[in-house]
This record gives C-alpha cells, sequence and structure tokens, in this order.
C-alpha cells in the first residue's frame, strides 16, 4: 500500500467512524443528506429509505444531473434516537449541506426539522408520519409519505367495519410516533361505537410482555391494535401465542418488516399492517424494480420508493426554481407538481402531500403480504 492509498484509506476510516458515507462524488455537487439509522433496532427501515434514495441519486445522475451539476449523496446515522438526531443536523449545517431526505423516526425527524427550518436548509422526510412534522407553519420541512391522522382513520375504520371485535387493546411504545398513531387509532374505533378496553404504553426495548399479556386476558380482548416498531410487536405476538391469548393483532408501517417474522414465527400469520401501496408492484416501475433487483436490493420495503420520490421531488425542484436556492426551491415544491414512482405529487401549504393513502395488508410469516379484504 503506497503512501496516497494509506492518506485515502485513511479519510475511509475516518468516515466510517463519523458515521457518514459518501455516494456519488462528482466535480460540481449539490449535496444530499440522507439521514436516518444505520444501526440501532429500526437500522433495516433505514436501509429501505438509502436504497430508494441512492437508486434515485445514481439514475438522476446517469441522465445528465440537475442543472448541469451531479447529486452527491451523504449518509448520516441518526440510531433513530433524537438526541444523535440533533447531533446529526447539527453536523449537516456544518458540512454545509443544504437539501435532506430524512430523517425516519418522527421523535428524531422533528427536533432535527427545528435545526434545519433555522438554518435554512430543506428537508424531505420520507418516512415520519407524525403530524406535529408539518403542523408548525414552516417553509422548509416537506414529506413523501402521509400522516398518521389519515393512517390512524384507515386502521381504525378497517377493524371497525371488516373484523368487528367486542373488546380491543390498543398498545404503544410512549414514542411520538408510536403514541400519536394508537391515539388516532382509539379515536375513531371509540367514533364507531367500538369498545376500547385497554389504552396502554410499554417500553421500547422491552423484552417480557406477561403483565401486559395477562391485563388484555383480563379483559376479555379479542384484537390488539400496536403503535410502535416491529422488534417489540414481535414479541408481543410471538409471547401472546406463547401464553395462549389468541387474538389478531394490527399494526402501522412501522412493523412492516421482513424481521418481524424472523421474531415471531409462525405467531405473525395473518397480522394486519397499513402500509403505502405497493409501488413496487406497479407495472409502470418496472424498470426500476429491476434495476433494485440487479443490485440485489430489496424494492418493497415501505419507505423506498418515498426515498426515491424525496430526491426526485428536490432534483426537479432545483429545476423549476432555476437555482440551488432553498427558499426558492420551496415555493416551487408548493407550486407544482411532480411526476415519481410513487404518483404525481403535489404538496399543500404545511409540506404535506395533498393526496396520499394507507392500503391494509394481511402479513405472512414468510414476510410477504397480501391485500386484505
Amino acid at each position: 500500500m503506497n503512501k496516497a492509498t494509506k492518506q485515502i484509506s485513511k479519510l475511509f476510516a475516518a468516515m466510517a467512524l463519523a458515521g457518514v458515507a459518501s455516494y456519488s462524488v462528482a466535480a460540481d455537487t449539490i449535496k444530499i443528506a440522507l439521514a436516518g439509522p444505520v444501526t440501532g433496532a429500526v437500522a433495516q427501515y433505514g436501509e429501505m429509505q438509502f436504497i430508494g434514495a441512492k437508486m434515485a441519486i445514481e439514475q438522476i445522475n446517469k441522465a445528465g444531473g440537475v442543472n448541469g451539476a451531479q447529486l452527491e449523496g451523504v449518509v448520516y446515522d441518526d440510531a433513530c434516537d433524537p438526541k444523535q438526531a440533533v447531533a446529526v443536523a447539527n453536523k449537516i449545517v456544518n458540512d454545509g449541506i443544504h437539501y435532506v431526505v430524512g430523517h425516519l423516526c418522527s421523535s428524531s425527524t422533528q427536533p432535527a426539522s427545528d435545526i434545519y427550518e433555522d438554518e435554512g436548509i430543506l428537508m424531505i422526510t420520507a418516512a415520519s408520519t407524525s403530524p406535529d412534522i408539518t403542523s408548525r407553519g414552516y417553509q422548509l420541512v416537506f414529506r413523501t409519505i402521509g400522516l398518521d391522522s389519515l393512517q390512524g382513520p384507515t386502521a381504525g375504520n378497517f377493524i371497525a367495519d371488516h373484523v368487528k371485535p367486542k373488546a380491543v387493546a390498543v398498545l404503544h411504545d410512549k414514542q411520538q410516533y408510536g403514541e400519536g398513531i394508537a391515539t388516532a387509532v382509539k379515536q375513531t374505533l371509540e367514533n364507531k361505537g367500538v369498545k376500547v378496553s385497554l389504552f396502554e404504553g410499554i417500553n421500547a426495548g422491552d423484552k417480557d410482555f406477561s403483565t401486559i399479556i395477562s391485563k388484555m386476558k383480563q379483559a376479555g380482548v379479542d384484537f390488539v391494535y400496536y403503535g410502535g416498531y416491529h422488534p417489540e410487536l414481535g414479541l408481543l405476538l410471538r409471547q401472546s401465542a406463547e401464553k395462549g391469548l389468541k387474538v389478531k393483532y394490527m399494526g402501522p408501517e412501522g412493523v412492516g418488516n421482513k424481521e418481524l417474522s424472523a421474531i415471531a414465527g409462525e405467531a405473525s400469520e395473518g397480522l394486519l399492517v397499513t402500509l403505502p401501496k405497493s409501488f413496487d408492484q406497479d407495472p409502470k416501475n418496472q424498470a426500476l424494480v429491476e434495476a433494485f433487483k440487479a443490485k440485489n436490493e430489496d424494492p418493497s420495503g415501505p419507505f423506498v420508493f418515498p426515498a426515491y420520490a424525496a430526491v426526485k421531488v428536490i432534483a426537479d425542484g432545483i429545476v423549476k426554481a432555476g437555482e440551488d436556492d432553498t427558499t426558492k426551491v420551496a415555493a416551487a415544491l408548493r407550486a407544482n407538481t411532480f411526476e415519481t414512482p410513487t404518483g404525481n405529487l403535489a404538496f399543500d401549504e404545511k409540506g404535506d402531500l395533498k393526496d396520499f393513502s394507507f392500503v391494509v395488508y394481511e402479513w405472512h410469516k414468510d414476510g410477504t403480504k397480501t391485500e386484505a379484504k
């Protein structure tokens, strides 16, 4: 190894230690920070976001880039931790990056977005669904996924109209995303006249759910909605089956991960999940699906296509604005419609999509899903 090679190796080692990796480097670039969990319990979701965003960057660059410039994606690891997300946001500011695709977890996205708005950085989250993120009148915060205020009623109405349980337990992980969507489901159920016998939080990271399972047995619960992520739900499913609590479970897009089946095994069969529609099944996206598969990447994750769309919207917004100025790009995003693999996207004044729908799927023990009827 010569001296120059050693210096390059040291540079990449330092970048890895900093939790940063760079893609598609070119002399004249527009950098986009890709912020989300590289490590931690929900790193699988971060990977969905990263492969979608990086594919968009690659394809846009191959097509000539943006106003003559190439895009460069820089990955930052926030581990889905709010404190680390703030540190990441500050690093993005210090690194002079003006665009962000991320973060993933709502509890990380919200504090990070405060910094981006203050510092003139345009952020598009492809995964955070909490309404609070876009309810503060910010001008530089957008998302390419729907809100829990839509997803919650979608779940609640399906439970009331199709499952028709007698007594429901609504559980959550006490975090912004989990508790927020659980609350929306509870309100929808109660408005439909469905009895919510338990509304309780568990702690993210807990491993033993025998106490809450006993409570559900005593309450005569015959259906459980869980707001949170797959590690806890996987254990809840498995332990419920082991302890003889024979109930059907449902969760939001944060549980729609093949790792859920690895944790729960047979108990994951028949779980109901609300997810963005399967964009990888749309015939118009088949060339893109093949491009993912050529890289041995799975295009079916719920955040893959919304992340691709986020990069596409940033690139097209810069073109429509005529310059790389985030305030003008934000104005262009609100004033135009953008053609993406997730559909023609238009944003309202809050930065939310004017049209988005969640679909109820039935999960299978092999990690696949089919639309619920």
